[in-house]
């Protein structure tokens, strides 16, 4: 890493190289160091992931939308490398080593709203992340607490609680301008919205989409869609949401439907498979309280098939279930912003062209 950085560990590796932990020799301090593979394609994506967030970083140069912060960014014999800000674990992460128990519902409304308010940002700005996933949402600081609960059969579990519920988004390699080529196919599966596996085209709606599947994800700590497979994708889509809009059906080119309804066969064992592992989606709810009542209004209106009906993020960011959000969580000026007032994202658009 030449003289100034020193590897300290490795925090994760992906298809796209690897995240080590460096301490910066001349600045004392500790970042995270994305190293890509010297490999055209993620050589390439690496460069779109530059430019997305030297704009951001523009526009908002102390990160108040959340947004991971960039430090600095090298070529080393061949390897394009970008250094962070250090972070905690992934919300993801936090799930896994956790058990899978759901986050409380007081957390999941925080990430929630953060993750909404940072994806406006990006909205506002002629941005789709379109990668959102949990493993892509930071905890700033990911320690935790110990809490002792009693499962129904009294026996004592230790659940890991973080101490502090402040995230970050990250992974801007997929993030596409609305001037840009848009590639058909985007979004990790489990998170993939039905326009995109549809082949319809796509925009800022489906990152609300995926938004919908994580907000589902942190509350009852498993996947809404747990496949791999477009027609089982779809399938799942129907027994959790109701029937593929015939619009939607007649339009795709692709060969999943017959005469407008889905080409599924229930008796299969896939068909057992999906009857089994999913049920209408207000089924999952685990009691009737006001609070389930507003979190899964608002998942299904971002799981509206059409994106064009899909609640916007600034409508989101009004939605009820957010009332309850005390006073310092909230962000900025989010209450201008609900109101259509959005801090000179206007004026501010034209400079991210490139």
């Amino acid at each position: 890493m030449g003289a100034r950085y020193k590897i300290i560990d490795t925090l994760g590796e992906g298809t796209f190289g690897k995240v080590v932990e460096v301490k910066d020799l001349e600045m004392e301090h500790r970042m995270a160091l994305k190293i890509i593979k010297n490999v055209e394609k993620y050589r390439e994506a690496a460069k779109l992931e530059i430019n997305v967030l030297e704009k951001l970083a523009d526009i908002d140069p102390d990160c108040k939308n959340l947004c991971v912060k960039m430090l600095d960014w090298f070529e080393y014999h061949g390897h394009m490398c970008i250094a962070f800000e250090m972070l905690g674990q992934s919300v993801f992460d936090f799930l896994k080593d956790n058990n899978y128990q759901p986050y409380p519902l007081e957390h999941v409304r925080h990430i929630a709203y953060q993750l909404i308010y940072s994806v406006l940002f990006l909205h506002d700005n002629k941005l789709t992340h379109t990668d959102l996933k949990p493993e892509n949402i930071l905890f700033v600081d990911s320690d935790y607490e110990l809490v002792s609960v009693y499962s129904s059969s009294k026996k004592k579990h230790e659940l890991r609680r973080v101490k502090r519920s402040d995230v970050r988004l990250i992974d801007f390699g997929s993030a596409t301008f609305d001037h840009e080529h848009h590639s058909t196919i985007v979004s990790t599966r489990h998170y993939r919205a039905p326009e995109v596996i549809l082949e319809l085209g796509w925009s800022q709606p489906c990152d609300v989409w995926s938004i919908g599947c994580i907000m589902f994800e942190l509350h009852l700590g498993i996947t809404l869609f747990q496949t791999h497979d477009n027609r089982e994708h779809l399938a799942m889509m129907e027994r959790i949401l109701g029937p593929i809009p015939y619009r939607m059906a007649r339009k795709t080119r692709t060969k999943y439907f017959y005469h407008g309804k889905l080409d599924w066969d229930e008796k299969s064992s896939a068909g057992r498979y999906v009857r089994d592992n999913c049920k209408p989606l207000l089924r999952y709810m685990q009691n009737n309280s006001e609070e389930q009542r507003q979190l899964f209004e608002l998942i299904a209106r971002m799981l509206d098939y059409e994106p064009s009906q899909r609640i916007t993020l600034r409508e989101a960011l009004k939605h009820p279930f957010f009332s309850k959000l005390p006073p310092h969580q909230r962000l900025g000026n989010d209450r201008a912003r609900c109101n259509g007032e959005s801090s000179g994202s206007r004026e501010r658009s034209h400079s991210l062209s490139r």
